[in-house]
């Protein structure tokens, strides 16, 4: 391992703010987590995977730890399912790929989601009607106190929307080294019904679609109306689609009527962040050198040179008006730094 001093940490996330990290390293091994972890030399450690789902406002006064762990393996395989075990340091889109490559069903609709494996489960994320608890079936861990490796099962990750027990009383206890998915090798279920999927594959004239041409549509959509951080400096989906109670929507409608819903329980409604983001009026709006994406409200962009803080105060601005207008709070759903 070669420890680095004072590196920017700008190639390292998708929003491309600049800030400095104290120390540096790339651990490309387990053996490398627990040599840095069982060393009393940098007492503040920092964990850094694929960058995609964070805000850096300042400085990082700690080693910063990449993940870089790397590797697939097909762990079973029957004549219907396989299930294969990804490093946390793929990159999460060509592991996608790769899955479609070789015909394995479950990932399409979560294709050109930035970030790495290891953090999909922390986010427990999701598009297009898919999650990845769906597919998921577990993932290794490294106990950070006794550094010792333990496995989480589906259950034991308490996936929630966006949540996952990562993100609430074992935040900060654990580096998921590596997960494991359980996907289908044929008859595949395929989820085309969210969003405009149906609609791409029928202007791609497509009518017995497979999964890599689900996947194909999901590439096109996105690519349409989410920018390229190696383009414009983003992070993906910046807030979370509210719930809210099915009373709180029907006094929603009766000031907004068409305003867009998908029923997520009995008494529960989920209401699109980018539609009360557009309405609240911050659809293309640009302040300076960062601002609103003019084809997608959910994503904040920096247009090159943007503070973390800028940022992250129009978050604040923007989450203050949607409470104003709509009586509604939205939430972050990237980590801010």
């Amino acid at each position: 391992m070669h420890i680095q001093d004072n590196i920017s940490l700008k190639p390292f996330n998708t929003f491309g703010i600049d800030v400095k990290a104290k120390q540096f390293v790339s651990a490309q091994s387990v053996d490398d987590l627990k040599s840095i972890f069982s060393s009393e030399e940098f007492p503040q450690k920092f964990i850094l995977g694929g960058g995609s789902n964070m805000l850096l406002t300042k400085d990082i006064n700690a080693l910063v730890i990449h993940l870089n762990l790397k590797g697939k393996t097909i762990i079973s395989k029957t004549e219907t399912k396989v299930i294969i075990e990804s490093q946390a340091g793929e990159n999460w889109h060509r592991f996608v790929l790769w899955t479609l490559d070789n015909n394995f069903g479950g990932l399409e609709n979560l294709s050109l989601i930035p970030g790495n494996v290891g953090t999909s489960p922390i986010q427990n994320i999701g598009a297009y009607g898919v999650e990845l608890k769906d597919t998921f079936h577990s993932c290794k861990a490294l106990n950070l106190d006794t550094l010792e490796i333990e496995t989480f099962n589906t259950t034991e990750c308490q996936f929630d929307y966006r949540n996952s027990i990562f993100k609430q009383h074992a935040k900060g206890k654990y580096i998921i080294i590596s997960v494991q998915f359980k996907l289908s090798t044929k008859n595949h279920n395929l989820h085309t019904n969210y969003g405009a999927i149906t609609s791409e594959l029928e202007e791609m004239g497509i009518v017995k679609p497979t999964i890599q041409d689900v996947s194909k549509a999901v590439i096109s959509i996105r690519n349409r109306k989410l920018p390229n951080p190696k383009q414009i400096g983003n992070s993906g989906s910046f807030f979370k689609n509210p719930v809210i109670s099915r009373e709180a929507f029907s006094k929603l409608q009766q000031q907004f009527p068409n305003a867009p819903s998908y029923i997520v329980s009995e008494t529960e409604i989920k209401v699109p962040a980018g539609w009360l983001i557009e309405h609240a009026g911050f659809k293309g709006k640009t302040f300076g050198n960062y601002g609103v994406h003019k084809n997608q409200a959910l994503v904040l962009v920096n247009y090159g040179g943007a503070k973390g803080n800028d940022i992250l105060e129009l978050s604040r601005l923007i989450q203050q008006t949607v409470a104003r207008i709509f009586n509604i709070q939205i939430e972050t759903e990237v980590n801010i730094v």
